[in-house]
Order: structure tokens, then C-alpha cells, then sequence
């Protein structure tokens, strides 16, 4: 006598929509984590340095996370997976990595020395039209016309954030427009991002998580080790070996570079590029937000502006989402009932 075989029941998978939306809660808090950290480091100072500067931050949190990355993903590094990794995957990663890993967060981590937060967030939004029309013109992705509206204004928006600043900050002259050098490094960080994003996308797809986040991780910290030695010098990293400064890094690299990356790539490898970044628009708020209680930072006047006008970008893009969201359901719909029609179903 045989038993009945227990019905299966069904697996939860997390779609990608929400591994994207948990990366940007992530990613959009990372800022002000990253200043607060500096802050608790200027008031334990060794030997009269700040021992979580923003160049330990990016090195040691990377090591950090590339330690518990090894310990996650690490059984993936075996000959026969890394076998079916072509030649042409590995160019792929090493661009990936050198974009994203090393010149992208360098530029970054020394905007944040130069500008405030919420002016690292609002003009890292560039990242949005430009990974829009890299999706289109490299990917071959559709985009609505509201879409395509929407990232124009975001970029407005942007626009507006940069040119309306004080005077006072760090400027340069650019035929007679004032652009703060901070700005202009987050701006060139966000191409980085972009472009690293649709390469990620377009190659490397296929490439297990693992392998994609160690390769990626290391060699970034490694490229941006010699880079800081380069300008800096070894006295930047006097205090490497800081256990204070391990602690914190721990924590910084586990959450935010091990868990949001992972989170993201994750998320953008089952979603299209203009959802991602669609969703990834919403950073400014989670990371004003983020500013205003970890910092007590508040929005200047031009923030606002620029905020407000960046969020009539994202609301238009969600429009044009919707619509298509709206017209796939309704095409399918409409499918069905002919199948249904011509089988002789209707009316039963």
C-alpha cells in the first residue's frame, strides 16, 4: 500500500522588486552612515588622526566585507564554475570592478569631504537618465515616453542642486557657470555606476553571485589601495590596523557593502533597468531622511528646489511604469478571452 504523496507546498521567493527596494534603504542611508562614522572617529583620535577617515572607511570595510563575502560565497570559487567563466566575463568583471569598486566610491567618499550629504545624494541622481538612455541604446530596452519625461526632469532637478549652491563652497569656473567640486565628483561617479551597470547587466548575468561580488570587491579595494598611495601616501593608512576602527568597519561592511550589493545585484538581475532605476530614484529620500535624524542635517533652499523637482521626475516615471504595467495586464487579458473564444469556452 502506497502512501499519498503530500501535496508540494509553495515555495516564497522574494521578487526582485523587493530585493531592489531593500538595497535602496540600504544604499540610501549609506551616506550618512558613512559621515556619521568619521564624526564617532574625530572624537577618538590616535595620535592626533581620525582613525575613521574616509579612506579607511572604504578600504577596511571593503576588506571587512570581502572576508565575510569568502565565508558566504567562497565554496563557489571551484575549477569547474570558474571553467565555464569565459575570457571575455573576466574584461567584463575587471571593468565592473575598476567603475564600481574603486573609482565610483573613491569619488564619492571624497565628495563627502568637500560637499554635504544631501548634495552627494541629490546629484548621484544623474545616474538615473543616464543609465535610462544606456539601457535603451546598449540594451535595446523599451522605455515610455513619461519614462523618458521623467528622467529629463530628475535631471532638471539635478541640474538645479548644483548650480544653485552658495558661492562660498569649493567652486569651479566652467565658462562662466560656478560647479562645486564635490558636486562635480559625484557626477563623475555617477557615470561610473552607470556604465558599470549596464556592462553587469548586458555580460554578466549568468556569473554566479559569488564569484561576481568576491572578484568585484577585491580587486576594487586592491586598485583603490595604490590609488590613495598614489595621492595620499602611506601616512593616510597610519592607522589601518586600529582595532577601534575594525569594529566599527565590521558592521559598515557587513550591512552595507555585503548585504546592499547583494541585495542589489540580486534584484537587478530579475528586473529591467529602467525598474531598477526607477527604484533606485528613491534614494534622495531615503537618504534625506537618513541625513535629517542620524545628522541633524536639514535641506538647504536649493535642496529643495532640486529635491522637489527631482520628485516630480520620479512621480512622472512611476506614471509611465504604470501605464505599462497597465497594458501588458490588459493585452493579456484580452489574449486569454480570444483563446477562450476560439476554444469554444465563453458561455459554458
Amino acid at each position: 500500500m502506497t502512501r499519498p504523496k503530500r501535496p508540494h507546498r509553495p515555495i516564497y521567493r522574494i521578487s526582485g522588486h523587493t530585493y531592489l527596494w531593500l538595497a535602496i534603504l540600504i544604499f540610501g542611508a549609506s551616506s550618512a552612515v558613512t559621515r556619521k562614522l568619521t564624526e564617532i572617529g574625530a572624537q577618538h583620535f590616535i595620535g592626533g588622526r581620525n582613525p575613521i577617515s574616509l579612506c579607511n572607511v572604504l578600504f577596511v570595510g571593503n576588506l571587512c566585507a570581502l572576508m565575510l563575502l569568502i565565508l558566504i560565497y567562497g565554496r563557489q570559487w571551484n575549477k569547474a564554475t570558474l571553467k565555464q567563466i569565459s575570457r571575455k566575463d573576466w574584461v567584463s568583471l575587471t571593468a565592473v570592478a575598476i567603475l564600481s569598486g574603486a573609482l565610483a566610491p573613491g569619488l564619492i567618499f571624497q565628495a563627502l569631504a568637500l560637499t554635504g550629504v544631501n548634495n552627494v545624494i541629490l546629484v548621484g541622481r544623474l545616474e538615473l537618465p543616464l543609465t535610462l538612455a544606456l539601457s535603451v541604446w546598449l540594451l535595446k530596452e523599451r522605455v515610455s515616453l513619461w519614462e523618458f519625461i521623467g528622467a529629463v526632469v530628475a535631471f532638471v532637478g539635478v541640474t538645479l542642486t548644483i548650480v544653485l549652491q552658495p558661492s562660498s563652497q569649493a567652486m569651479m569656473n566652467m565658462g562662466g557657470l560656478q560647479v562645486g567640486l564635490g558636486e562635480l565628483l559625484v557626477a563623475v561617479g555617477s557615470v561610473a555606476v552607470a556604465v558599470s551597470t549596464i556592462i553587469g547587466k548586458k555580460y554578466l548575468s549568468q556569473i554566479p553571485l559569488g564569484i561576481y561580488s568576491i572578484f568585484r570587491t577585491a580587486l576594487g579595494t586592491v586598485i583603490f589601495f595604490f590609488l590613495a598611495l598614489a595621492l595620499y601616501g602611506s601616512d593616510h593608512f597610519a592607522d589601518v590596523l586600529s582595532p577601534f576602527l575594525w569594529r566599527w568597519m565590521f558592521l559598515y561592511g557587513g550591512l552595507i557593502v555585503v548585504v546592499g550589493q547583494s541585495f542589489w545585484i540580486k534584484g537587478l538581475r530579475t528586473s529591467p533597468v529602467s525598474t531598477a532605476s526607477l527604484v533606485g530614484s528613491f534614494t534622495p529620500i531615503v537618504g534625506i531622511v537618513a541625513a535629517y535624524l542620524i545628522l541633524g542635517e536639514a535641506p538647504t533652499l536649493p535642496q529643495y528646489i532640486g529635491g522637489s523637482v527631482i520628485l516630480v521626475g520620479l512621480f512622472l516615471s512611476q506614471l509611465g511604469k504604470m501605464q505599462q504595467t497597465s497594458g501588458r495586464v490588459a493585452f493579456s487579458t484580452q489574449a486569454e478571452q480570444e483563446v477562450e473564444n476560439g476554444m469554444g469556452f465563453k458561455g459554458i
